[in-house]
């Protein structure tokens, strides 16, 4: 168990993909836990290494929160929110989500990754019955393929494309037309999400 956290510690610092410093808190925090682990305190080491996990999640949501696109002419931004949740918190994952708005229309984007309902939303896309089984279409966003769903009768609708087969990208909207849900989702920079280590 505590080998299989520490190989989790370092790919995950691998996969963060920066230059860390010595001074680094992840680094310091396996290091940590380390020393715990050869001392024979496991508990420590445990606790050293999971808080290692929990900084590189919250790196991880930091780069996914920059993926979310400045508000479109003419709408206002709420505060971006990034979180990693822990497999106890809907299915675990790490997320980044802002709202917008517009007088009464409100379009929310969220972005997840590390997360079990990949796997779900992944077998929808390879299967096109069941990506439009409740009244979704497939549609391409660029070169990415999506399921959108559009309720004319009351102006509302929702979005989602899996990216990389690592990143699920959710555009929901309600009093808004078609077109501007779309535009929402063509401001996400897909190949830069897609380039994420």
């Amino acid at each position: 168990m505590i080998k299989r956290i520490v190989t989790t510690c370092v790919l995950s610092l691998c996969l963060v993909g920066h230059a860390l410093g010595a001074e680094d808190d992840v680094i310091n925090s396996i290091n940590e836990g380390m020393e715990f682990y050869q001392s024979g305190e496991y508990g420590e080491a445990t606790s050293s290494l999971n808080y290692a996990v929990q900084l590189i999640q919250q790196k991880k949501g930091d780069a996914l929160a920059g993926l979310l696109p400045e508000p479109l002419d003419g709408w206002t931004a709420g505060e971006v929110e990034s979180q990693a949740a822990g497999a106890a918190m809907f299915g675990g994952g790490i997320t980044a989500e802002r709202e917008y708005s517009k007088g009464n229309s409100r379009v929310d984007i969220k972005i997840i990754t590390d997360s079990p309902m990949l796997q779900a939303v992944m077998m929808m896309f390879s299967n096109p019955i069941f990506a439009t089984a409740d009244g979704g279409k497939m549609e391409r966003i660029g070169r990415q393929k999506a399921i959108v769903k559009y309720t004319p009768a009351d102006n509302s609708g929702e979005l989602q494309m899996v990216v990389s087969n690592r990143f699920l990208v959710t555009v929901e909207g309600s009093d808004i037309s078609r077109d501007e849900m779309l535009d929402y989702a063509k401001a996400i920079d897909l190949k830069k999400m897609a380039n994420l280590p």
